[in-house]
């Protein structure tokens, strides 16, 4: 079991940069891929970026690549994804989730943990 706490979301103005964190309980976070999502009003929830459980493999939604970055600090329990470059589009409440399975698949082919997720606001 793993617990998913994210964190830094805001209200920015478009062109600024934000850095979500996510916080994990459990010692297995580091065997775990991990991925973040986000929930645009009245949209379905979208894949943004995922990173395997070394943090050597990464891959990303068309949409977000070269401006969003999803790293890992193993020995901190942690996941992050710096925004760059942010767009009014990018509006969404941010997810981060947990694949589950220690060194599974890649690219995970679903996750079974997830955060309770954080609102990032992009005004134009």
């Amino acid at each position: 079991q793993v617990q998913l706490v994210e964190s830094g979301g805001g209200l920015v103005q478009a062109g600024s940069s934000l850095r979500l964190s996510c916080a994990a309980s459990g010692r297995t976070f580091s065997t775990y891929a991990m991925g973040w999502f986000r929930q645009a009003p009245g949209k379905e929830r979208e894949f943004v970026a995922a990173i395997n459980w070394s943090g050597g493999r990464s891959r990303y939604a068309d949409s977000v690549k070269g401006r969003f970055t999803i790293s890992r600090d193993n020995a901190k329990n942690t996941v992050y994804l710096q925004m760059n470059s942010l767009k009014p589009e990018d509006t969404a409440v941010y997810y981060c989730a947990a694949d589950g399975f220690q060194y599974g698949n890649w690219p995970p082919p679903g996750y079974n943990y997830w955060g309770q997720g954080t609102q990032v606001t992009v005004s134009s």
